[in-house]
């Protein structure tokens, strides 16, 4: 499938096709959106928000939450604000979410089956990684986007003032938006 991905990418550069999406990397709306990466919603989320290339910038990884004050989507967040002149952030979750329930204990044993090596699980538990954890998924939406609205918002290197944080949930059918109160 990779090779028919960059056999498009050279014809759409070839016919100047990327001129239409032209912009800056500063968000014209002043948005970041932390968002979920299921497949639903990479056309889904933007018609639902009427949000066009150079709108906003969105943060994706899965289940759209944070699992450590310090980790790549708050790192990212961070950047919007200081360096890209976000002063709102929403935080959107979605019906259905695969991270919903996830297990631990079944994600080792997939890991395992694809040929992860003990030694490499008992290594990373070594180095003080609780894998069980760091895999677990969450059991309750509203909760998992709430907590990680509190986490954004009250996150040390955050400004005091200046930048709203509110948390939503997507139905991932119709794209109608839930606000989650934090």
């Amino acid at each position: 499938m990779i090779p028919e991905i960059v056999e498009f990418n050279r014809r759409f550069v070839e016919g100047r096709e990327y001129e239409r999406f032209a912009t800056s990397k500063y968000p014209d709306k002043k948005i970041a959106i932390v968002t979920c990466m299921d497949t639903r919603l990479i056309e889904l989320l933007p018609a639902a928000l009427g949000l066009r290339n150079g709108d906003v910038k969105i943060i994706k990884n899965a289940g759209a939450t944070i699992t450590n004050p310090f980790d790549s989507t708050m790192r990212s967040i961070l950047v919007a604000v200081y360096e890209l002149g976000v002063n709102e952030v929403m935080v959107i979750g979605h019906t259905g979410c695969g991270v919903q329930g996830m297990d631990a204990d079944e994600m080792l044993h997939l890991m395992k089956e694809r040929g992860v090596s003990e030694e490499h699980i008992n290594l990373m538990m070594h180095c003080g990684i609780n894998l069980k954890e760091w895999l677990h998924g969450f059991e309750d939406t509203d909760a998992a986007i709430s907590e990680t609205v509190d986490l954004i918002a009250r996150h040390p290197l955050m400004p005091p003032e200046g930048v709203s944080v509110r948390g939503f949930v997507m139905d991932s059918y119709t794209g109608e938006l839930r606000s989650i109160e934090a």
